[in-house]
């Protein structure tokens, strides 16, 4: 394992774990800047549509243009990337509504107060006037239903990062920053309601903590799997799904999400300035 393996399993490391930065950002400052989320994730959101297009897609089509010809190659870049689409929302399909991170809640989790954005478009928290200890009867399904909801979405994402860093460091950086920021608001969505159910800090954090070491995990696995049949071709179909899925991620949850944390244009914004930074880093670094 040279030094471009750690590189793309550190990135891949740093861009999972920052669920634990939501949780810091959630039980440690006084307020929570929705307005903040909101831009963070439209600017994610962002960054995966310019890479996944401009990028990606192209590295796909280049290595199966060679491997199978123009023709065929063209056919099977678009049937790779559909297929990443389809097996996202296959894993949407099957995680349940209430536990899926890529829902955009309309309430606030049993146990917790809805808060009133102040002026400047922030919120602060208070435990709801229920909650007592029957709430830890609560954390353990709502626990492992976070934790499996969390841990599946996270593992392809885990993968399209590290294959990523690994054929391209530079982009690699992109993609992780990127998946770092949609992860930061994913941790305050998994702490928050076992904190208020429970009262128990410390184990929300390590729950939100470990949701976000799918990434790595899921990297790992996937690249110790695919290690003996890596080609080319092969490289081709994972570029066209790892398209597949950042697209998806970016319509279905970061857009919505950005939406419902922000006000205005806010999510409009965070959005271009995610493809203008992406844009320029990407020309600046040729």
């Amino acid at each position: 394992m040279d030094s471009a393996f750690w590189l793309a399993f550190g990135l891949t490391a740093f861009a999972g774990l920052s669920t634990g930065i939501g949780s810091a950002i959630a039980f440690f400052a006084k307020r929570t800047d929705y307005r903040f989320l909101s831009w963070a994730t439209g600017f994610s959101a962002g960054v995966m549509l310019y890479v996944a297009f401009t990028e990606i897609l192209g590295k796909a089509s280049e290595a199966l243009v060679a491997a199978r010809g123009e023709t065929v190659g063209n056919w099977l870049t678009a049937a790779s990337f559909f297929g990443g689409i389809l097996l996202i929302l296959a894993i949407d399909r099957f995680v349940p509504a209430p536990e899926n991170p890529h829902e955009v809640p309309d309430v606030m989790p049993k146990g917790m107060a809805k808060a009133s954005p102040d002026p400047k478009g922030e919120r602060t928290l208070a435990p709801h006037p229920s909650a007592a200890p029957k709430g830890e009867v609560d954390l353990h399904r709502m626990g492992l239903f976070c934790a499996l909801a969390i841990g599946i979405h996270n593992f392809p994402e885990g993968l399209a990062t590290f294959l990523a860093a690994l054929e391209d460091p530079t982009l690699g950086v992109a993609i992780a920053i990127a998946i770092a920021l949609h992860n930061i608001p994913e941790g305050i969505s998994v702490s928050v309601p076992i904190y208020y159910a429970t009262g128990n800090r410390r184990r929300a954090f390590l729950y939100s903590l470990l949701s976000g070491l799918a990434e790595p995990v899921g990297a790992l696995v996937g690249y110790l799997l695919l290690l003996p049949f890596i080609s080319q071709e092969l490289m081709g179909y994972l570029f066209g799904g790892v398209a597949g899925i950042m697209v998806y991620i970016s319509l279905d949850e970061l857009l919505p999400a950005s939406r419902a944390y922000g006000k205005g244009h806010d999510s409009l914004y965070g959005l271009l300035g995610g493809k203008g930074v992406m844009a320029l880093s990407l020309l600046l670094l040729q």
